[in-house]
């Protein structure tokens, strides 16, 4: 059976990694990007051109994928005058593998239904780095015949494909796993900025922590960075305030509030603001530290 043709927009370090594990399992591909390297790159490995526009991208896709930042972005590209709705074809399927707003999410899947295309929600775990291997946790979500029509490459890209039910649960699930990951890290990095501003050892703080229930792969990130003075968790201060961001707006689109997300988004807002935005997010230890002076 010929496999489907991908439309590939976002060919950011995990993107890339993407479009380079459909190209070595024999994918067909139409790829955009504002990166002209990172296209040409894609184009001379073979068996990918480069659209013009998402429309015309769109034309020539069975399955549009996104690696996007925003939601903004993604909807300035489904929605602009060439933009995908405008050309997609009837029974194709647009799959978000970014960070969304969920409400945002479920208006394009009701716009893209209109026009007889099908939407899969389906934010990531892992780094690109199992993405070139086709190793991720996917967390998809939509239309169950949706989801099992392009569940077949969708297993050429995770390890672990998870199916959460209705649109935008997985964009959903990906928010509250975020939340509940960030508050963590940004927590933990004051408690040890605390300790050092306190004048206590700060490795003899992450010993007695960690012989509780408190220990954690989150904990060692943080100690990592403000013990050791290792960076490695992986995920920016940029991003990390972008999704809490996201978190505090879907709380507040659900009727309801969090006042947890709500402050972790503001100090995470002010580290941004404080010019650390590109490191990563137990960073945040040296803004606690100099918020002293």
């Amino acid at each position: 059976m010929k496999k489907p043709t991908i439309g590939f927009i976002g060919l950011g370090l995990m993107g890339g990694n993407m479009v380079e594990n459909l190209q070595k399992r024999g994918f067909e591909l139409s790829v955009m990007d504002l990166n002209k390297d990172e296209v040409a790159k894609v184009i001379a490995r073979g068996n990918a051109t480069e659209a013009a526009t998402p429309k015309e991208l769109a034309e020539k896709s069975d399955i549009i994928m996104f690696c996007l930042t925003t939601s903004a972005v993604v909807e300035k590209i489904v929605y602009g005058e060439e933009g995908i709705l405008a050309g997609i074809k009837e029974g194709a399927v647009l799959i978000d593998f970014g960070t969304s707003i969920p409400a945002s999410t479920k208006k394009i899947g009701k716009d893209l239904a209109e026009k007889g295309a099908g939407m899969i929600d389906a934010p990531l775990g892992r780094t690109p780095a199992h993405a070139k291997d086709g190793l991720l946790n996917i967390m998809a979500a939509g239309d169950k015949d949706t989801f099992e029509k392009v569940k077949p490459v969708l297993d050429e890209q995770g390890e672990n494909v998870f199916y959460l039910g209705a649109l935008g649960a997985g964009h959903t699930t990906k928010l509250i796993n975020n939340f509940m990951g960030m508050t963590t890290v940004v927590a933990m990095s004051q408690a040890f900025a605390a300790a050092k501003l306190a004048g206590v050892d700060t490795q003899q703080l992450f010993d007695i922590m960690s012989a509780g229930p408190s220990n954690s792969p989150f904990m060692k990130f943080c100690k990592h960075y403000a013990v050791d003075n290792v960076s490695d968790l992986g995920f920016s201060i940029n991003n990390a305030n972008k999704d809490l961001g996201y978190f505090v707006q879907m709380m507040n689109d659900l009727g309801s509030t969090s006042a947890i997300a709500e402050a972790t988004s503001s100090n995470l807002q002010a580290a941004v603001a404080a010019d650390m935005g590109n490191g990563n997010v137990p960073e945040i230890f040296d803004y606690f530290v100099d918020l002293k002076k």
